[in-house]
């Protein structure tokens, strides 16, 4: 799989930022920015700072709300990804 998994969950979140507000929402616009910018990189990102970005997203993802479902579909891409890199 390629590094477009990390586009699409980049994607996800600016659309979960939408439906969210204050300091969460701007959580989540750094996470679609960070995801974005690795997608972009020579060189794909490995486990542990995968592992970071999806403990973060599990955090924003608590909530039951609009946002948190597209986060936790950010979350997916992400991991499938992350399924694709080797060990450290």
């Amino acid at each position: 799989m390629s590094r477009a998994e990390l586009t699409t969950a980049a994607e996800h979140l600016e659309t979960a930022a939408a439906h969210a507000e204050g300091e969460r929402r701007d959580r989540i616009e750094s996470q679609a920015e960070s995801l974005t910018d690795l997608a972009d990189r020579d060189r794909g990102p490995d486990q542990g700072r995968l592992d970071r970005h999806m403990n973060v997203l599990r955090e924003l993802s608590a909530e039951d709300d609009e946002a948190s479902e597209h986060v936790r579909d950010a979350l997916d891409h992400v991991e499938q990804y992350r399924s694709t890199v080797g060990g450290i």
